[in-house]
């Protein structure tokens, strides 16, 4: 499989979910750091949210609006061009990442800049910008206190709006104590929060230019909003002297009116708070006031084929909140890490596959019980387990278009089950053979702990319940077959 870029730039393996979520389940310590920040954040969320009489009625408005936009996407991208173009921002299309890492490369040195500060972006981490800018000598610097912790342990985020979750204080601790030269540093809240403070304070006031994400582009105005929690967005946006936004063309909404709808959702659903501490909305350049030099860069890399897709095109939908991730048992196991992506948990599920045009990632489709708790937590109404099914679909039909999907155990299992459960004659015969073939797996309880072959992904990690001595067929057949023939038989005579 193809390497990945972490913050740093360094590289790791992408395996399949099943092998890295297996790696994941045996490091106890992350595991109880998802689990407790996820429950936390997940309770939050549920407590105001119910405290909203019209929350059904806001999903069902951000979904509108979401889907209307992306269904008229080539006009609201016009105008979001013509509208920052005339308020003096400068608009850049990308089409892949080697585009978009070209465009912003070549900003950053026209004005000989070596660093550059950074508010969180998972754009910019899906093209592998820092890796770039590192590359040619220019260091980024993450500002996001999450962020900054996942640079500094030159780790991988494996959460939207927490891509730190999996650490705990303690850890946080030792790697400021390290990368921040602080071995007095103390381990509560305010001492971490101070040092990344002050670390922070002096970056904001010296580099001059700034590298943003976007959590919408507002087509009627040409203006960009961003939202987030300690103040570092306020900074990046208005003290450098230079601003590039890297977004996502799906992030467009049709106007300024439709924030009402969704900054009352994405909150809630990000965080569990009614509101964003810091709202940030820009449109263009003002002289004497904030960057005097803005551009967007609007990335594609591999999104138009999701468009063309109706069926799962409401994947573009997403506002990134993660309340999926918080949601979902799966992740609540696993954290992000095991995905291998930038995107984790059900929407990177079925995101990162469709962004590699299904030549990467094509286990995660499968990384779902399919509870559908996911749905019912997304405040823009994805349903995600309608798409993780029909990704699935087109692994398998991409699979038997070759030869060794064909041939494959997984296949040619899968083709004799349906042979199988297609007629209740051979299902029959097969639940006899299998009775009496099951015999030398069945252990003193009952139950079979270890099967062969590709069989035995279930017994790895659960017992199988042994095949009855008597089916429910059998028993139907013995027991009230013929009471109900007798019936049916009175009732025709009498």
């Amino acid at each position: 499989m193809s390497g990945v870029q972490t913050q740093d730039g360094t590289q790791w393996n992408r395996q399949d979910f099943p092998e890295a979520a297996k790696e994941i389940l045996e490091q106890s310590q992350t595991r109880k750091n998802v689990q407790h920040a996820t429950n936390v954040i997940q309770g939050k969320r549920n407590k105001v949210v119910a405290e909203l009489p019209d929350w059904e009625d806001l999903r069902e408005a951000g979904a509108q609006i979401k889907a209307h936009t992306l269904r008229h996407l080539d006009h609201y991208l016009a105008e979001f061009e013509a509208n920052c173009t005339a308020a003096g921002g400068h608009v850049h299309w990308a089409s892949d990442a080697a585009e978009a890492n070209r465009i912003i490369l070549g900003l950053v040195q026209q004005h000989d800049a070596k660093e550059v500060i950074k508010i969180k972006t998972m754009t910019s981490e899906e093209v592998g910008l820092n890796a770039t800018l590192e590359a040619n000598g220019i260091a980024p610097i993450e500002t996001d206190l999450a962020e900054l912790i996942v640079q500094m342990g030159k780790d991988r985020p494996s959460h939207f709006v927490a891509p730190a979750l999996h650490v705990n204080r303690a850890q946080v601790r030792a790697i400021f104590q390290k990368e921040m030269h602080l071995p007095d540093l103390g381990d509560r809240p305010e001492d971490l929060a101070t040092a990344a403070r002050t670390y922070l304070r002096e970056k904001y006031l010296r580099i001059k230019v700034a590298i943003s994400g976007g959590n919408f582009l507002i087509a009627d105005s040409g203006g960009m909003c961003i939202v987030e929690s300690e103040g570092n967005g306020r900074m990046c946006l208005t003290l450098p002297d230079v601003l590039i936004s890297i977004v996502g063309i799906e992030k467009v909404i049709p106007s300024f009116q439709d924030l009402e709808v969704f900054l009352q959702t994405l909150p809630r659903s990000a965080t569990g708070e009614r509101m964003n501490p810091y709202n940030s909305t820009w449109c263009g350049v003002h002289p004497g006031d904030g960057p005097q030099e803005f551009h967007v860069v609007l990335l594609d890399n591999g999104r138009s084929p999701i468009l063309a897709d109706k069926e799962a095109r409401q994947t573009l939908q997403c506002i990134r909140c993660a309340a999926c991730l918080n949601a979902c048992p799966v992740y609540h196991q696993t954290g992000g890490h095991a995905y291998e992506s930038v995107y984790a948990g059900p929407i990177g599920a079925i995101l990162t596959p469709q962004l590699h045009s299904m030549k990467e990632g094509r286990s995660l489709p499968y990384a779902s019980s399919l509870c559908g708790a996911c749905y019912q937590v997304c405040p823009v109404k994805i349903n995600i387990p309608e798409v993780l099914i029909h990704l699935r679909g087109k692994v398998v039909q991409e699979d038997q278009a070759t030869l060794a999907g064909k041939f494959s155990l997984w296949n040619i299992g899968m083709q004799a089950a349906a042979f199988l459960f297609a007629d209740a004659g051979r299902l029959g015969l097969a639940e006899r053979v299998g009775a009496v073939g099951q015999k030398v797996l069945v252990s003193k309880n009952g139950f079979i702990e270890w099967m062969p072959l590709m069989l035995g992904g279930w017994t790895q990690t659960r017992d199988l319940k042994a095949l009855p001595a008597q089916s429910f067929r059998q028993w139907w057949a013995k027991e009230k077959a013929p009471s109900a023939a007798a019936k049916n038989g009175r009732v025709s005579h009498g």
